[in-house]
């Protein structure tokens, strides 16, 4: 399972917003002290506290009335990142005009690539402003913490290698399958002839065989290591199992045709067992559908429902 996409982190930040908007404020408000406009000490120590606290904290810096910064408590290239000039930034020309918090909406962070919100507010005495205290934080980490999925986090690289270790055995296992029809091919053609009618049904079991296996192998690699898997959302549970259960039909309806064809070469005395293999497979896929639907109207309700609690 690789790291929520973009769209994924758009579409849950748009599901939380105004938990994680209030979050952000609070932080914002927290940590708001006229010190740390004159103390670079103090804005250091603000941000190892913060970065304790909430990992998900980015930047933590300060800007003068005119919007040029101040100081940065930051990590890394992290304290480069931020410009010297940040008068035209929207938390800037938020937290201007306004006495309140204010929270940017998602945008790309010059520094870490990825989505982050600001956090901005204004630090004043007697009516006039001195000065403004940001912050900036990663907008997945807030997702993620929200959401609770913060430990499964740690343990997805472990995940990711404990599930290449099974596709590369399951491709393993679909390069034995065609060594062997390969295998089948050649003692056919060196058989001169003999069970020339009987051999070939070897090779396609073989072969699809392999086509399941790989199907499967294909299905966990994407699922599970290459593509981003929302386990909140019963959509991405649910493609899983129907391309894995679409895996198995494929190899259920090709073995119960190959009986089929056999019987009908007068070669085999297995056609009830072909005839009950295809009622098998038009079951599963009869209860593949309904799965299908079913959890999809179920979703969909789920979906209606926080849109009406969120209004």
């Amino acid at each position: 399972m690789s790291d929520m996409s973009y769209l994924s982190i758009i579409e849950r930040y748009h599901e939380h917003r105004e938990a994680i908007r209030e979050l952000l404020a609070s932080i914002a408000v927290g940590v708001a002290d006229a010190s740390l406009l004159e103390n670079e000490a103090a804005v250091e120590r603000a941000f190892t506290t913060l970065r304790d606290l909430y990992p998900f904290v980015e930047r933590l810096y300060t800007l003068d009335v005119a919007g040029r910064r101040g100081y940065v408590g930051a990590t890394g290239n992290d304290r480069l990142a931020v410009r010297n000039d940040c008068s035209q930034r929207p938390f800037y020309l938020m937290a201007k005009g306004s006495q309140n918090v204010e929270v940017t909406e998602p945008y790309l962070s010059s520094a870490s690539r990825g989505l982050c919100l600001s956090a901005g507010v204004g630090i004043g005495a007697g009516g006039e402003s001195r000065g403004f205290i940001v912050i900036d934080v990663g907008l997945d980490k807030v997702v993620e913490l929200l959401m609770g999925d913060t430990l499964r986090r740690r343990f997805q690289k472990g995940f990711r290698l404990v599930y290449s270790l099974i596709v590369s055995g399951l491709m393993a296992v679909v390069a034995v399958l065609l060594f062997s029809s390969g295998q089948e091919f050649y003692t056919m053609f060196r058989s001169g002839g003999n069970d020339l009618r009987l051999r070939p049904f070897g090779i396609i079991i073989f072969l699809t065989l392999g086509l399941a296996v790989f199907d499967l192998a294909k299905t966990i690699l994407e699922e599970e290591v290459l593509m981003h898997k929302d386990i909140y959302r019963h959509s991405a549970t649910r493609r899983t199992i129907t391309r894995f259960m679409s895996a198995i039909l494929i190899a259920v309806s090709i073995e119960a045709l190959l009986l089929l064809f056999k019987a009908a070469l007068g070669e085999g005395t297995n056609f009830m067992a072909a005839v009950w293999m295809l009622l098998a497979a038009v079951a599963l896929l009869a209860g593949l559908g309904v799965y299908v639907f079913l959890g999809a109207r179920a979703e969909a309700l789920l979906i209606d429902i926080r849109r009406k609690h969120r209004r």
